[in-house]
């Protein structure tokens, strides 16, 4: 048998560090927060998760791999609603991604941040608002 190579720090160590130092809510937290203006849910599932289970209505869409560079006001894509003073629930299918999202987002210096525990799995279990995200229509030829 073959292994890999040795890592510093393994996802469970990440999860536990990220969870010890982010919020935390539970889904009827975060479904007593829907609809707030003060509030952002961020999803950060792929396209392809979104188009196959929906989203929660009035989500905005930060695919995980451009946080850092959507969040950052010096980075050519910083998008201005991370600018906002406002709250960022950030959620994925079952909490893995959004913990150590909401993690980066709080070291980055968003103040005001949190997860939902379970994720979009979690939420639809739970009766949830679930809004159809539409699949992306082919370009139009001109």
């Amino acid at each position: 048998m073959t292994t890999g190579p040795r890592i510093k720090k393994g996802y469970k160590a990440m999860l536990a560090e990220a969870n010890a130092e982010i919020t935390t809510l539970s889904v009827a937290e975060a479904k007593a927060r829907h609809g707030d203006p003060a509030v952002v849910f961020v999803d950060l599932r792929d396209p392809r998760e979104l188009e196959r289970e929906g989203l929660i209505p009035g989500s905005f869409h930060a695919p995980r791999g451009m946080l850092e560079f959507w969040i950052d006001p010096e980075s050519p894509y910083h998008k201005p609603i991370f600018a906002a003073d406002r709250t960022f629930i950030f959620y994925c299918a079952g909490g893995w991604r959004s913990a150590l999202a909401a993690k980066l987002a709080q070291d980055m210096g968003l103040a005001k941040v949190a997860h939902v525990e379970g994720g979009f799995g979690a939420w639809k279990k739970d009766g949830g608002p679930v809004a159809a995200k539409a699949a992306h229509a082919p370009p139009e030829k001109g």
